[in-house]
């Protein structure tokens, strides 16, 4: 197997050197053939200049583009059929990437979960996580122990076919999680502890997490669009019986406009759920 790791790094010059002295250290015993690609993006500190002294593929963004699209750019320019990628700031175990490695020769995917003994995320962050591991859980109708961990190995040609679709934010790898889940590649999840990270933090906590949740919404519209559009149909439609139960049996009237717009509407998004899955599954041939 060769492989390339991936590093997304933007302003990350007080843990770039020990992230890729701790990468070094582990890939050498395993006698394999690797190349390190950082990309810069849009760094203001010194992140590029000790990336560069310590002989890596450098990749430099003139101004901030985002994770994801500092994720897209090094996968482009991976030369090897594995990519692993890893954040620069720290908080992953370097230790635990021959694991990972070892794993991808059976799996499309392997995903460093966050569920080790070990892990350090914030209070104020597990709340909105829960809810969108939930979300995801359903609509991809599996359980997913980790849905955004940046420690990972895939396969290079699997993650290209859905380029199209990867954002250029972090959600770079909710995306690609729920992508190959709904699509039926083989992912497996392998359990690594996760530390504080070094440096300050680059997530808005609101704002994100609301944007992750359209973005899981969106994504599973796009290959499974009956996860969302039958739960809504069947909403409606029970609503549309209790209001007209209600009425007849408490006001002594019915309240016929009510009833007939919630079940006509409920029988609309069905009718377009079962369109867009049509439409979904000719595409995929």
């Amino acid at each position: 197997m060769k492989i390339s790791i991936v590093i997304p790094a933007c302003n990350e010059e007080k843990a770039i050197e020990m992230t890729l002295t701790g990468i070094e250290s582990v890939m050498r015993p395993l006698g394999i053939q690797y190349e390190i690609v950082v990309i810069d993006d849009g760094s203001t500190d010194r992140t590029a200049e000790i990336a560069a002294a310590k002989g890596v593929k450098l990749i430099r963004h003139s101004v901030n583009k985002g994770y994801g699209a500092s994720l897209k750019s090094g996968i482009r320019a991976a030369s090897y059929e594995h990519i692993l990628m890893i954040d620069a700031d720290g908080t992953y175990p370097f230790d635990q990437i021959p694991l990972l490695i070892k794993e991808a020769e059976n799996y499309d995917m392997v995903v460093g979960a966050r569920t080790g003994r070990d892990v350090k995320i914030s209070s104020v962050r597990r709340p909105a996580k829960f809810i969108l591991n939930r979300l995801a859980d359903y609509l991809a109708e599996t359980k997913i122990p980790d849905l955004n961990s940046g420690l990972r190995i895939f396969k290079k040609d699997v993650v290209l076919r859905f380029f199209y679709i990867l954002p250029s934010g972090f959600s770079f790898t909710t995306t690609i999680t729920l992508a190959l889940l709904v699509n039926d590649y083989s992912v497996s999840f392998v359990p690594i502890n996760y530390y504080k990270r070094i440096g300050k933090s680059k997530i808005r906590p609101v704002k994100d997490t609301f944007n992750f949740m359209l973005l899981i919404i969106r994504t599973v519209l796009y290959f499974n669009p009956l996860k969302i559009f039958i739960p809504v149909s069947l909403t409606l439609f029970m609503a549309g019986i209790f209001v007209f139960l209600y009425s007849y049996y408490f006001l002594d009237r019915i309240m016929d406009v009510a009833t007939i717009l919630l079940l006509v509407t409920s029988i609309q998004v069905a009718a377009i759920g079962l369109l867009a899955d049509l439409i979904d599954k000719r595409l995929q041939r």
